[in-house]
């Protein structure tokens, strides 16, 4: 286990936040340029885990495992959130037959 530790701190912290940051821009611009809500729902599953593998490498960086905790718990929403926006989607897609968010402003009263 000590093993996997000094490897992961022989690479340099400003790695991982370029790399963070590049998954999270990423994930951004899924969320605003494209219109189905799958793809959408993608992206911001993508910079969740950005988020994570940053709270995780500042954990290790600094050798305190509250962050790598705060990590385990964020996965347990993100899993909380995949079935519930999955429900979602489904029922927007047996209401519209269509899963492109343009269509869903039909849905308002």
């Amino acid at each position: 286990m000590g093993n996997i530790v000094e490897t992961m701190q022989t690479v340099p912290l400003n790695h991982y936040i370029w790399f963070c940051a590049a998954i999270f821009t990423i994930g951004v611009i899924g969320v605003l340029i494209r219109r189905n809500a799958i793809v959408i729902f993608m992206s911001v599953e993508l910079m969740l885990n950005a988020v994570n593998l940053l709270l995780a490498a500042f954990s290790v960086h600094h050798n305190d495992p509250s962050g790598q905790v705060f990590v385990f718990f964020i996965m347990a929403l993100a899993a909380a959130e995949v079935a519930i926006g999955l429900s979602i989607i489904v029922m927007v897609y047996r209401n519209t037959q269509s899963i492109d968010i343009n269509v869903l402003n039909r849905l308002k009263w």
